[in-house]
């Protein structure tokens, strides 16, 4: 492992005075940041997003030890109540808010008072990294468009999710991952069988993949400044990523590429690529590749589709595809999943049970990779939580620990950005933070 002081790494090269410089007015947050060896220990996030894609690439950079403070309106962002707002999961715990919001800090601040701008504006100087999503019309009125934040530091990395883009007609329209990213993108004509009407897809799928790809070019614009000094503004869309989530299938759209018909389990385009159901009426994917025919063929115990004058060529197999599929559709379902299990083991197929969240969560594979790990101070049920999809060998993750309450570091942070107990009073009197501080209900 690197030296602890060089540790703290080439990508922060340069820069310790402004990152990790110690003060005596740093918060318990702040030290264990920088008395850490994660990779953005003293790393300066401000995130005034809402709902999931922004707010949850914040989330990848606190796991790796940056320090981020929300921003959210005094009344709190929506994402709070998306616990008690159906189809998702109802709960009495804020459990999507945790998610999307653990190991941050929290301000509650009112943009649209004419004294937000102080207090805006010693926030970006602070910063490294600004990451919003409110729509560009009315970014422009509250003054938070690029242009507008810049000049105050020349450094900061600027990081925009749009939901389609920022140019065309369509620019400007609000957009949700449902929308955006899985219908326009045409993800959601293609996840569905033939026959059946396009789906609801999983609260939040395509938001945490926009969250990556952000994550991604926030930290290709980190690298950039430490080889140029200059700060950046990064951006994606909720579509951007939807197509390039389908991008196989768009890049053949692109070379007007034939087409299957949507799938169809009893008809499909290739029996040994299909979804099949066991005896305990687990449902699994099962791809073979054509080098596993024969071993697989046998490990079933029919070996004599290998012979099958039906399927004996491409046009015959082709022909009867719905004939392999039903003989199969039998084999499969005479025995459960734990004898498929095996079967599939032995010969090194590629197979997957399909899960329900409840069987998911008793994966042993998620906690033996950190893929679930511990979460403190939510109270309730939630003790656990989903961490992020990216490793580094030798470095731990901070700890997770629960999302704040509306502007519950609101004092600390501003006392923290030069502002006096008078000075919070008066932005206090003024309406730029809560009078006191909210409660989560």
């Amino acid at each position: 492992m690197e030296d602890k002081e060089e540790g703290a790494s080439a990508f922060l090269k340069g820069h310790t005075p402004r990152f990790l410089g110690r003060r005596e007015d740093t918060t318990t947050s702040e030290r264990t940041a920088m008395a850490s060896d994660n990779i953005f220990s003293g790393l300066k996030v401000i995130d005034l997003a809402s709902f999931i894609a922004g707010p949850s690439a914040a989330v990848i950079l606190s796991d790796f030890g940056a320090d981020v403070v929300k921003v959210e309106p005094p009344a709190g962002d929506l994402w709070r109540h998306a616990n008690k707002l159906p189809p998702q999961p109802v709960a009495e715990d804020a459990y999507p808010w945790h998610l999307a919001n653990r190991n941050k800090r929290g301000m509650a601040l009112d943009l649209k008072s004419p004294d937000a701008q102080l207090v805006l504006e010693k926030l970006v100087k602070w910063a490294d990294v600004l990451i919003v999503n409110t729509p560009h019309p009315a970014r422009r009125r509250l003054k938070l468009e690029y242009a507008d934040v810049a000049p105050w530091n020349q450094r900061l990395i600027y990081a925009d999710v749009t939901g389609f883009g920022e140019r065309g007609p369509d620019a400007d329209l609000p957009g949700f991952d449902i929308t955006s990213y899985w219908a326009r993108s045409g993800l959601l004509s293609m996840t569905r069988d033939a026959g059946l009407p396009p789906t609801w897809p999983v609260a939040g799928s395509g938001d945490n993949a926009t969250a990556t790809g952000l994550y991604s070019a926030i930290v290709t614009a980190l690298y950039r400044r430490e080889r140029t000094g200059k700060g950046a503004y990064v951006t994606t869309s909720l579509l951007a990523q939807g197509v390039w989530s389908a991008s196989v299938s768009i890049q053949a759209a692109l070379c007007q590429a034939k087409f299957f018909e949507l799938h169809d389990r009893r008809n499909p385009a290739n029996a040994a690529m299909n979804v099949y159901r066991a005896a305990d009426d687990t449902w699994f994917v099962l791809i073979v590749t054509s080098d596993k025919l024969a071993a697989v063929a046998k490990a079933i115990g029919r070996p004599d589709l290998l012979t099958d004058a039906r399927f004996a060529d491409p046009a015959q197999l082709t022909a009867n595809m719905p004939q392999l599929a039903a003989i199969l559709d039998e084999v499969f379902f005479a025995k459960p999943m734990a004898h498929w299990y095996q079967v599939f083991s032995g010969v090194h197929v590629t197979f997957g049970a399909v899960r329900g969240p409840q069987e998911v969560i008793q994966d042993p594979q998620l906690q033996l990779n950190d893929i679930v790990v511990p979460l403190e101070g939510a109270g309730g049920k939630l003790n656990s939580t989903v961490s992020s999809p990216i490793q580094v060998h030798g470095v731990a993750k901070v700890p997770a620990r629960r999302g704040p309450e509306i502007g519950e570091h609101n004092d600390e942070v501003l006392r923290q950005l030069g502002f006096s107990t008078n000075d919070i009073d008066g932005l206090r009197a003024s309406g730029v933070i809560p009078k006191e501080r909210p409660r989560v209900a």
